[in-house]
């Protein structure tokens, strides 16, 4: 092997580790850059429901006026995932996903949350095929960024209870 002029095994030993060095940092920034801002800032919660096989685990992302409830759903059988949001008392908005039969993948279900403040509480839950048939839920807050669950059934006032 033939040696440049002037350079020392030392010297080239510290360059080829400036060079990883700088393409470590390069690539972390790059890395970094691809995070999506949209949802620096806001708080989250994570919940986990799981009926046997299948299960629905993912975060709920407390915008200004609006609520992202986000997760991966995997039905064996027939399931159905919901979520509605609340502001204290007053009951804003719901959402659910088609029943899923035997399949998995990503299921989304964003809610409108158009007060001051946006939501307080959001419930999520998980039904059979039949949706009164509730199998389990989480109540997640936005002030301490949690979830309470599992308990077992649906929430106790849902948009699909029989009005008075």
């Amino acid at each position: 092997m033939v040696k440049p002029k002037g350079r020392t095994p030392t010297k080239s030993r510290t360059r080829k580790i400036g060079a990883a060095v700088a393409a470590v940092v390069s690539v972390a920034g790059m890395v970094s850059a691809a995070t999506p801002a949209t949802a620096a800032g806001y708080p989250t919660s994570t919940f986990s429901i799981e009926v046997g096989a299948s299960y629905y685990k993912g975060t709920v992302t407390w915008y200004n006026r609006a609520v992202g409830v986000d997760g991966a759903f995997k039905a064996v059988g027939e399931r159905r995932v919901y979520a509605q949001a609340w502001a204290a008392s007053t009951w804003l908005d719901w959402n659910s996903s088609s029943t899923w039969v035997d399949r998995s993948g990503p299921a989304s279900l964003p809610l409108v949350a158009d007060v001051a403040g946006g939501a307080t509480r959001v419930q999520v839950w998980m039904t059979s095929g039949d949706p009164y048939d509730g199998l389990e839920y989480f109540t997640c807050y936005r002030g301490e960024s949690v979830c309470s669950g599992p308990y077992v059934g649906k929430p106790p006032v849902t948009p699909l209870d029989p009005v008075d």
